[in-house]
């Protein structure tokens, strides 16, 4: 991909941003892919103001529910049609492979044509009357809604805001993150595109790269923004909950996890030390859903984790674009010694590294912010690598004596988002599915997804929920009507 600088969308208009400039790096190769002028707060005040406008414009706001759907299932098409182009772009910026980007581009298609099948079928209740009165329950738009997505899967991530946010009729700002906004940028002028051809106002969308510690926090404190998505690092979305609660609008916040993966005695080995790897080496661990911390049962913990280390030791490691890597290299080289510390801590605490905890050696490894899949074992569950996230292809593996055990140790986490259990038992599969405190529970499969499964988490996992037919409610206001069904006088009446 060429070095190019490139606009951002505000308010509808596509043009350079008054914010600081920012160089976008191919994490594989540390070359400059492009310079993006990103927004200043009175950038974001431009489009909120906009956006404002936009929503309350009746082209808009009386749109009816089933022609809102053709926007959504004409932005579908246009992704789908652009998926090749989002893939590499998308592989450039976070360093993904192609395979990978390609079905996230995809999924998203998947979520606006999802999401504009349930607005068609969506519908309002007339409730149980108590009186001689008809009510009625209806929901309707926010305004405007800000959208705060990270770096690891933007297009995906997008999609899951932006679809239920235009579906519920609201006009949206999208904050991408720093590292990775060119993805979004590009889906953003694919929706601009849809809105002109809808004769619909463009500033219902802004795209608004830049840092999160001033964009960000424009976008989230700005009167006129009604509601929050955010997706990222738990201590952000605990300091983005303080600001809603403080304004007292509506967050949904997807954070971080520390997810558990559960290999039983009478598992599938096979298809279990595969779903391991992928659970988390794909993505290079740079997932909230990652399966970090390896539970095995102690009578087969030895022979799995021996058996499970040869694999990994063989998993292709390289650049997105070659046809066939297995771990790309991870989204910037800050990240990636980011992840080198927390393995060197995790030597401090007395882990042993049975594979990786390294850079790869190699002249196309160099100027790329690769690190090797790493498993560890030898620490207790209290060790810090056991707790905290690392976000990477760091996989902690540890025993467990009986099912108390097991739960004592998955559940002793600050998270709560998602957990693999391997297992031919169902009744062993449901009773650790209801105990396991976390928001997905995938039995003999991993990273799986549904765009009609909500998505949520536990503790500090997150609050709300994304994905499924309610997400569109979640960006509406519900507002009760009472008609009176009786000729009678009120109480007061002369």
């Amino acid at each position: 991909m060429p070095r190019t600088t490139t606009d951002i969308l505000i308010g509808g208009q596509w043009r350079p941003g008054a914010g600081d400039p920012a160089e976008t790096v191919d994490p594989a190769s540390g070359q400059i892919l492009a310079t993006v002028r990103g927004a200043s707060v009175e950038d974001v005040d431009e489009a909120a103001r906009a956006a404002a406008r936009a929503a309350a414009d009746p082209a808009w706001r009386a749109l009816l529910p089933h022609r809102r759907a053709r926007l959504l299932h004409r932005i579908a098409e246009l992704v789908e049609d652009a998926a090749d182009d989002l893939a590499r772009t998308q592989t450039a910026d976070t360093g993904k492979t192609l395979a990978e980007t390609r079905a996230l581009a995809l999924s998203a298609a998947a979520t606006f044509r999802y999401t504009a099948a349930a607005l068609e079928t969506a519908e309002d209740a007339i409730t149980p009357s108590r009186g001689d009165y008809l009510t009625m329950s209806v929901h309707e738009p926010i305004g405007v809604v800000a959208a705060v997505n990270p770096w690891n899967s933007p297009v995906a991530s997008d999609a899951q805001k932006l679809a239920p946010a235009l579906a519920a009729g609201n006009a949206v700002l999208l904050k991408p993150a720093a590292w990775t906004p060119l993805v979004s940028l590009a889906l953003g002028r694919l929706i601009t595109r849809a809105l002109d051809e809808h004769g619909l106002p463009r500033a219902l969308l802004s795209v608004l790269p830049g840092k999160g510690s001033v964009v960000g926090d424009a976008v989230v404190n700005h009167p006129l923004v009604g509601r929050i998505g955010f997706t990222g690092g738990t201590a952000t979305g605990r300091a983005i909950a303080a600001v809603a609660a403080r304004r007292l609008v509506p967050a949904s916040l997807e954070l971080g996890g520390k997810s558990p993966t559960i290999v039983r005695a009478d598992a599938d080995i096979p298809q279990a030390l595969a779903g391991v790897m992928y659970g988390i080496f794909s993505s290079g661990g740079q997932s909230c859903i990652a399966g970090s911390r390896l539970f095995v049962a102690r009578e087969i913990h030895e022979e799995f984790v021996g058996a499970l280390v040869e694999r990994v030791r063989k998993l292709r490691v390289g650049p997105g674009t070659a046809p066939g890597t297995q771990v790309g290299p991870l989204v910037h080289h800050r990240h990636r010694d980011a992840v080198a510390a927390y393995v060197d801590l995790a030597r401090e605490e007395g882990g042993r590294v049975l594979c990786g905890g390294a850079a790869p050696e190699g002249e196309v490894y160099r100027d790329g912010a690769y690190y090797l899949p790493t498993v560890i074992d030898g620490l207790p569950h209290t060790a810090r690598v056991c707790q905290e996230e690392i976000f990477g292809p760091v996989l902690i593996a540890l025993p467990y004596d009986d099912e108390d055990d097991l739960v004592r140790q998955a559940n002793s986490t600050v998270y709560g988002l998602a957990c693999g259990i391997w297992t031919r038992d169902h009744r062993a599969a449901w009773r650790l599915a209801r105990r396991i405190d976390a928001g997905t529970v995938w039995i003999n499969t991993y990273k799986q997804f549904s765009i009609s499964t909500p998505f949520s988490g536990m503790k500090d996992s997150g609050l709300g929920t994304e994905k499924g037919r309610d997400a569109i409610r979640a960006y509406q206001r519900q507002k009760s009507l009472y008609w009176a069904a009786s000729d009678a006088p009120l109480p007061w009446a002369g």
